[in-house]
């Protein structure tokens, strides 16, 4: 997979601490701060850069590694639900004997991914199998989401969210119907469900509607504060910003899927996994 190379800028601006005398030319050049024109707002949109070649096998989901500098991808090899040992993540294949690996998320030096009915734990500097914790009734485990020493991940059948701890897995929430993608920021979980966007309550209490248009979706990204990209498996890509959804993919009619998206921010680059398509496909964002 591509590797992505890094450059952070910095501007600085120093404002002088003493102002020169106004001159009649520069008085006269004064412009006045109701007369300055307001930046035409950009409409959001997506840009093609680059895809993979059709090596990937069922591709669910994209991670990126922001420390590593690299692109992870959970392959299928098969039905979404079959215990075949057959799924893949990436090089081409860097992790091993997974059956139908799904979401994914890195907490320090281990990955976790879902698989079923099960959460993998992945150590990331072999790509070897640390441990396997089976979640007791549990049917369609799906997207993974990082954050306060924490690993949550859905239930896209039970309608569950569960939590791991580093300790034991217990049960945060439940009740969502198609609960699948999962994001996490700043002491916030944030997930998709037939509702819409949702924002959890992690302390019990019930969750908040953020958008009720982009219902069923798949893969969620936060790309700043109030900023969401989201997916719907059958082809589409949207931006949720303060609540309001842009349609910004529609591939529906090619019937190529949009799967479970990945986000790197340094290059404001979606990656998107074409489930049956074999490959991923890296867009750039304007917004």
């Amino acid at each position: 997979m591509k590797k992505t190379s890094l450059l952070f800028g910095f501007t600085i601006l120093i404002a002088a601490c003493s102002q020169p005398a106004a001159t009649e030319d520069s008085e006269a050049s004064t412009v006045d701060s109701t007369q300055v024109e307001q930046a035409e707002e950009v409409e959001p949109s997506l840009t093609l850069v680059w895809e993979t070649d059709t090596v990937l096998t069922t591709n669910e989901s994209v991670l990126y590694d922001l420390t590593r500098r690299e692109l992870y991808v959970s392959n299928i090899d098969g039905k979404p639900t079959d215990k075949d040992g057959k799924g893949v993540v990436t090089e081409l294949k860097w992790a091993k004997d997974i059956d139908a690996p799904k979401g994914m998320g890195i907490l320090v030096d281990k990955m976790y991914v879902t698989n079923i009915d099960e959460l993998v734990q992945i150590n990331m500097a072999d790509g070897k199998i640390t441990k396997g914790f089976t979640i007791k009734g549990a049917k369609f485990l799906n997207d993974v989401a990082v954050g306060g020493g924490k690993v949550y991940f859905s239930d896209m059948e039970t309608g569950k969210l569960h939590m791991y701890d580093g300790e034991r897995i217990s049960l945060v929430s439940e009740g969502h119907s198609g609960l699948n993608g999962l994001t996490y920021f700043d002491g916030n979980l944030y997930g998709l469900d037939a509702s819409g966007l949702i924002k959890f309550s992690l302390d019990g209490g019930m969750p908040e509607i953020l958008n009720s248009e982009v219902t069923g979706g798949d893969g969620l990204v936060l790309i700043d504060n109030d900023t969401f990209i989201a997916s719907r498996w059958k082809g589409e890509v949207w931006l949720i910003k303060n609540g309001t959804a842009t349609k910004l993919l529609d591939s529906k009619e090619e019937e190529v899927q949009t799967a479970d998206i990945g986000y790197n921010p340094a290059e404001k680059m979606v990656y998107v996994p074409r489930f049956f398509s074999n490959k991923v496909s890296a867009y750039r964002l304007t917004y």
